[in-house]
């Protein structure tokens, strides 16, 4: 990764690539997801947890059952398309990051990965990222509105994480699928567990609900009827 302030004068020519498929950086297995995401994506995807490593865990977005593979990623003719009408923010905001400008200053401003694999430096089918004028183009307006919200998410993410392992709302599963090659195992990953859930009184229903948090709770739970169309995609492509 080579992150560097996005800026006029050094990036005039930037482009990028907004087509999707594996070479752009789209085969991966899931994406980070934050709560205020939960209603849009789970219409598309399994909404599940993953420990961080540090004790603690971060909302995912499943595309795939096996490290690798995204189900989402479909042809249509000799294009590569992403079967799905919501795109989580970790995966549209690429190869843009927010972060911070000169040492000591608080504001928080646009990075670019020159060696994402979407990064172009002047090729004319591809998106610019400013105008003939310099000034941002609607795509670059459209990053920097989803990097605000991820950074938002940012901060409100350990609140809710707090809540469900303070309430242990969360439980490992494994589930294995039957398929033409033979079976693949989904494992490493937590859900909500609802029968912990519905015995909460209502003093703690009650906080989850003034904090924010009932919403996403019961959308990640909802999400879970994700699996079998999952599950379906994985089988219909024989893998």
């Amino acid at each position: 990764m080579s992150s560097v302030l996005l800026n006029h004068a050094d990036h005039a020519g930037l482009r990028l690539v907004t087509r999707r498929g594996t070479a752009y950086g789209d085969g991966v297995m899931s994406s980070p997801l934050f709560p205020a995401e939960f209603r849009s994506a789970q219409a598309h995807y399994p909404i599940v947890f993953r420990a961080d490593g540090d004790g603690g865990f971060h909302p995912v977005a499943l595309f795939g059952l096996v490290e690798g593979s995204n189900l989402f990623l479909a042809h249509d003719g000799p294009d590569t398309v992403w079967d799905a009408h919501y795109l989580p923010w970790a995966i549209e905001r690429q190869p843009f990051m927010i972060g911070r400008g000169d040492p000591g200053v608080d504001e928080l401003l646009v990075h670019v990965d020159l060696m994402h694999p979407r990064v172009r430096l002047a090729e004319d089918d591809d998106t610019a990222v400013f105008d003939a004028l310099g000034r941002p183009t609607e795509y670059l307006e459209r990053s920097a509105s989803l990097l605000r919200a991820i950074h938002e998410g940012m901060q409100t993410l350990p609140a809710f994480i707090d809540a469900l392992l303070r309430h242990e709302l969360l439980e490992s599963f494994v589930m294995d699928v039957e398929s033409a090659r033979g079976v693949s195992r989904l494992a490493g990953f937590h859900a909500i567990n609802e029968e912990r859930l519905a015995a909460l009184d209502a003093d703690a229903l009650a906080a989850l609900q003034r904090a924010g948090h009932l919403a996403p709770i019961y959308m990640a739970m909802a999400s879970l009827s994700q699996l079998r169309a999952l599950i379906e995609r994985h089988r219909r492509l024989g893998l």
